[in-house]
């Protein structure tokens, strides 16, 4: 389980994310939609690690650990994957070069590594470059070398900020199948920012709303219906009415 409570971050007078509070439960692929500017990359910035929080906390709960990202942030990082928006790579090395790198950061065993990584390079049609530099490739091939890196470990928890930037169709239906099989076989929680509204529409099990900082709904899809006075609305309309009254 993932739980958020009460996180605000400020940058200067600036309230970027405003109390913002959420659990989401082992196995659930959690959509988090908003506008641009909205806080959603602010938030995950703070849920990895990468920000501290003005003040809240964000906690990662499972069979045996009870992790707050400030106070034991080494070992909460160990049990998360991230996938920025914006991918950072070594240019210089393969793809090949850089899993493994990443594999060595994560303390991954080595037994079973070279043939996990030949998997995903497999899957994700990256064979013909794997042995070439990075700073060759293309965003789509970037972001599918982020995607195995963040995977490569087994993490508890998947963080995903716009997954889909860059990937062609066939690459992008495979991480949607990625996705659900994380969550639907091996329990992992996975958090999913994207302004997709199809995405989010066709995987996740539940929806947080956020907008100029603060959640405006949360819940599954017949949950969300409710709130907009609808049985079977589709989320672009959901969305759409519940910003459209918060700019008002």
């Amino acid at each position: 389980m993932i739980r958020v409570h009460e996180l605000v971050r400020r940058f200067g007078p600036k309230v970027a994310v405003d109390s913002l509070s959420l659990e989401i439960p082992s196995g659930t692929i959690f959509g988090f939609l908003g506008p641009n500017g909205a806080g959603k990359t602010t938030t995950i910035r703070v849920m990895v690690g990468l920000l501290r929080a003005t003040s809240g906390t964000i906690t990662y709960h499972g069979e045996n650990f009870d992790l707050d990202i400030q106070k034991d942030s080494r070992e909460a990082r160990k049990r998360i994957g991230y996938i920025p928006d914006a991918p950072f790579l070594y240019e210089k090395l393969t793809g090949r070069e850089h899993l493994r790198f990443i594999a060595e950061i994560y303390e991954v065993p080595r037994n079973a590594l070279e043939q996990e990584i030949e998997d995903y390079l497999t899957l994700f049609a990256l064979q013909s470059v794997a042995d070439q530099p990075i700073e060759g490739y293309s965003h789509g091939m970037r972001q599918k070398v982020v995607m195995t890196a963040a995977l490569l470990h087994h993490p508890d928890f998947l963080i995903v900020d716009e997954p889909m930037v860059g990937l062609d169709p066939r690459s992008a239906r495979i991480v949607k199948d990625l996705f659900l099989k994380e969550a639907k076989e091996k329990g992992t929680t996975v958090f999913l920012s994207t302004h997709s509204l199809d995405l989010a529409e066709e995987i996740c099990d539940q929806i947080g709303i956020i907008h100029q900082g603060k959640l405006l709904a949360v819940g599954t899809r017949e949950e969300l219906n409710g709130m907009v006075e609808s049985e079977d609305a589709r989320l672009e309309e959901i969305f759409l009415t519940l910003t459209e009254e918060e700019a008002t």
